[in-house]
């Protein structure tokens, strides 16, 4: 079993940042992409970022290109999400997700963290 717990969200103005982390546990060795999702009030999850733990192959939805960027560092266990340039619509809760093969779903989560941008 894989844990993930997320971390570093809060209450933001517009046009501020904030870097979420995301620590991992257990069976950490199966790892091979983790990626944030969020999801808003009253729309589904969608995806914001994925990397390859192992190769480093990073992937942005397109609302989120040149704003965020995700990273790892193995060492800690810890995949990040830098977010800059907040805007209200990034308003969510974010999860941390990760899978085990390159076309497996997303079977670990974490319980999420919220972020709220203010305008």
């Amino acid at each position: 079993q894989v844990q993930l717990v997320e971390s570093g969200g809060g209450l933001v103005q517009a046009g501020g940042s904030l870097r979420l982390s995301c620590a991992a546990s257990g069976r950490t060795f199966s790892i091979y992409r983790v990626g944030w999702f969020r999801q808003a009030p009253g729309k589904e999850r969608e995806f914001v970022a994925a990397i390859t733990w192992s190769g480093g192959g990073t992937n942005y939805a397109d609302s989120v290109k040149g704003r965020f960027t995700i990273s790892n560092d193995n060492a800690k266990n810890t995949v990040y999400l830098e977010m800059n340039s907040l805007k209200p619509v990034d308003t969510a809760v974010y999860y941390c997700a990760a899978r085990r093969s390159w076309d497996s779903v997303y079977d670990y989560w974490g319980q999420g963290t919220q972020v709220t941008v203010s305008s």
